[in-house]
C-alpha cells in the first residue's frame, strides 16, 4: 500500500518460521502488527558511513532484488542497525517508480496522504536519543528534549523526519500507560508500535486492529 508522500506499508507472511532472521523472534510466536520499519535514503553507502563515523555501526550496505513477472530487475540495497530501537535503511538503485507503484495506487477511499508520526517503544530513552543523533545528525536532534509523563507512566522525546514526527516513547513508572509499555517490551521487544497517517478526508480515528492484523494505525486529520 504505497502514499502520495512516497512511504508505503508492506505485508508479509513467513512461509518457514525456523528460518534465522531479523523478524525471527515475532514470527515464531505467531504475532501479529508491526514487525519493522525503514527509512528510505537516497545512498545506503552514505548513511551507513556517517552513521559509523559518528559511533554507530550500521551493517551493509547489502545488495538486494529480484526480478517482476514482466522481467524488470530491481536493485536496491538494505543497512540493518546494532539495535532493536533503530530503523533498517533501504535504498533504491533502479528507479523506485519500478518497485513502489505511484498515480492511482497513492488513492485511497479514507484520504491517507502519508505517514504524521511513527512511535517507537523502546527500553532507555536516553540510550536511544543517542544512537537517533547518530543516525540522523545533530542537527536533527540537538535541540530535542526527552518529556517525562509521570501520569502517564511513560516518557517520550519527538524527532522531526522528513515531513513526519517520530515519537520514541519508554516506560517510566507503574501508571497503567507504563505498566502496559513494560508488558509489550517483554512480549515484542523495541521497535514500532504505533502508526498515524494523515488524511485530508476523514476524521482522526483509530482502524480497527481486526482489519489492520493487530497493528495500531491511526487518522490524523491535516
Amino acid at each position: 500500500m504505497t502514499f502520495a508522500d512516497g512511504s508505503y506499508l508492506e505485508l508479509i507472511a513467513f512461509l518457514d518460521n525456523r528460518i534465522p532472521h531479523r523478524w525471527a523472534a515475532p514470527a515464531k510466536q505467531g504475532l501479529e502488527g508491526f514487525i519493522d520499519f525503514a527509512l528510505l535514503p537516497g545512498s545506503v553507502p552514505e548513511v551507513v558511513a556517517a552513521a559509523r563515523a559518528r559511533g554507530l555501526h550500521y551493517q551493509g550496505p547489502f545488495d538486494g532484488g529480484r526480478v517482476r513477472p514482466d522481467v524488470e530487475r530491481l536493485v536496491w540495497q538494505t543497512g540493518l542497525p546494532p539495535s532493536r530501537d533503530l530503523p533498517f535503511l533501504c535504498g533504491d538503485v533502479t528507479a523506485r517508480t519500478l518497485r513502489v507503484p505511484g498515480g492511482d495506487a497513492q488513492k485511497h477511499a479514507n484520504g491517507a496522504l502519508g505517514v504524521a508520526t511513527l512511535t517507537v517503544l523502546v527500553r532507555d530513552l536516553d540510550t536511544s536519543l543517542a544512537r537517533y543523533t547518530a543516525l540522523l545528525g545533530p542537527q536533527m536532534t540537538g535541540t530535542v528534549q526527552p518529556l517525562s509523563l509521570p501520569g502517564v507512566g511513560l516518557r517520550q522525546v519527538l524527532l522531526p523526519l522528513g515531513g513526519a514526527t517520530l515519537a520514541l516513547v519508554s516506560p517510566d513508572g507503574d501508571a497503567p500507560e507504563g505498566a502496559a509499555l513494560h508488558l509489550q517490551l517483554e512480549q515484542r521487544g523495541e521497535g514500532l508500535i504505533g502508526l498515524a497517517l494523515q488524511t485530508a478526508a476523514a476524521p482522526a480515528r483509530q482502524l480497527p486492529r481486526a482489519r489492520t492484523h493487530g497493528a495500531a494505525i491511526g487518522l490524523q486529520a491535516c
